[in-house]
């Protein structure tokens, strides 16, 4: 799709490492990381609600050095944007005769008529975060400066018991069933002679049957239960054809998915990814700790090292997903953990990668680049996966059907291949499936009172 100038005019990559997308922009604009750029966050750490402020670092420093920044690409390393302000230039400038109705949404909520700036957004956010106005006004600071201060806010310190909370003034019918109607919404629940919020459902009660589903069409996964027959459960696999389910989300702990290849001693430690196996399936495969294997997917292949180990269930193989980067001869970035390929396009939709040279030591500035003494970079399994976009939720759905077998003459370690149009034809397959079960009761998209973080307009919910 990408590398077909009828489909795709001009492709833009927004991005602050090299990737396989990038691999086919027609230009590539280099984003900021965390230490880059503005940002917020937060973790599910505990029982509670709290928001955290990134702040680009050169930036930071330069407004406390008394320098006038605009915008934070001023100061960065290598003039690198932050997106929050790419976006409202571009979106600014693309509706400059305001006749698209795009310029409205990108005004100062503090001068009227004016593009809003970087710091107006963080400020408005922060003015309409729960009890942080209080709280920087008690000391003397403004909600963006109390964040630029303490870089995080508690919003909430115990959330576990929100279904608790009791309506003293309360108004509405209650019905006989406990549940609080006001105008036509349940807006709460008696239990006994107290009157509570309860839980975030239509009820207001815990369910353990979801009429929800009923309504839209699943009736069998009314009640909790592992009822989904997947594309991986052991009925789908065919052991005469060695077909196993593969975990390609199988994680080591030293890395973090596939951003810590910086880290050199992270990756001194962990920088290849073998496919595990059951002794029992090795010893049937007949293959030993070393040898090759060729793993089919539904969309092509790769060749990879064997992990003979009973750390992992009979039936099922595992490749770490931290472990296989690359990079073309002619292209720098990370050396720590990439191995140099060579990339081959065979026509109509099939490609074909083959490793050149693993990792080698360089000399820089940093002693340790020279002292590397691995050479094994793992291998890129990520472009051999089918894209399963779950028939209920829309999430894809990691796990692959996979067939094993020894390599053909000529394949060898870290060899890759993949068909982008079965891959296509693979992802409108798993699509039909959705469309087969798709039922809108009301003509509802999805249920008005599922949270979502960014809740559309009330109209939008409907088809």
């Amino acid at each position: 799709m990408l590398s077909d100038k009828e489909k795709v005019g001009c492709h833009v990559a927004l991005t602050p490492t090299w990737n396989e997308t990038a691999f086919f922009a027609d230009y590539v604009l280099p984003m900021g990381h965390a230490s880059e750029r503005h940002d917020i966050n937060s973790y599910e750490t505990q029982a509670g609600v709290w928001i955290a402020f990134r702040q680009p670092v050169l930036r930071e420093k330069a407004r406390r050095d008394g320098q006038k920044v605009d915008f934070t690409y001023e100061v960065n390393p290598g003039e690198v944007w932050e997106e929050d302000e790419f976006w409202i230039e571009l979106s600014w400038r693309i509706d400059k005769d305001e006749d698209l109705g795009i310029r409205k949404h990108f005004i100062s909520p503090y001068r009227h008529g004016e593009k809003i700036n970087i710091d107006e957004y963080y400020q408005y956010i922060f003015e309409n975060t729960k009890g942080l106005p209080a709280a920087a006004k008690k000391e003397e600071l403004t909600p963006l400066e109390y964040m630029r201060k303490y870089g995080a806010f508690l919003v909430d310190n115990e959330v576990y018991r929100n279904n608790e909370i009791e309506l003293n003034n309360y108004s509405g019918i209650v019905k006989p069933n406990g549940q609080i109607d006001k105008d036509g919404k349940v807006v709460g629940v008696k239990v006994g002679e107290k009157y509570y919020s309860g839980f975030p459902t239509p009820s207001k009660r815990q369910e353990i049957y979801s009429q929800t589903m009923v309504d839209f069409g699943y009736p069998e996964h009314a009640t909790p239960g592992y009822k989904i027959k997947s594309h991986v459960h052991l009925d789908e696999m065919d052991q005469s054809k060695n077909e196993f389910v593969l975990l390609p989300n199988f994680r080591l702990p030293t890395h973090i998915h596939s951003r810590s290849a910086n880290a050199k001693w992270l990756t001194e430690i962990a920088h290849r990814n073998p496919i595990w196996i059951h002794t029992k399936d090795a010893e049937r495969l007949g293959v030993n700790n070393g040898d090759l294997l060729k793993i089919t997917t539904e969309i092509g292949w790769f060749v990879d090292k064997v992990w003979v180990t009973e750390a992992i269930k009979p039936g099922v193989v595992a490749c770490s997903h931290h472990i296989g980067r690359w990079r073309r001869q002619n292209d720098e970035g990370n050396r720590f953990m990439t191995n140099t390929v060579n990339i081959k396009n065979l026509g109509e939709g099939k490609w074909k990668m083959e490793t050149i040279s693993g990792v080698e030591p360089w000399k820089t500035n940093d002693p340790d680049t020279n002292r590397i003494w691995w050479r094994d970079g793992g291998v890129h399994q990520n472009i051999t996966h089918a894209a399963n976009p779950d028939p209920i939720s829309g999430a894809h759905c990691w796990l692959q059907k996979v067939s094993i077998s020894k390599p053909e003459k000529g394949e060898k370690y870290g060899d890759i291949f993949v068909d982008t149009n079965k891959s296509f034809k693979h992802f409108k397959k798993w699509n039909e499936w959705a469309k087969a079960r798709e039922t809108h009761p009301d003509g509802l998209r999805r249920p008005l009172w599922m949270a979502r973080p960014l809740n559309p307009q009330l109209e939008n919910y409907y088809l």
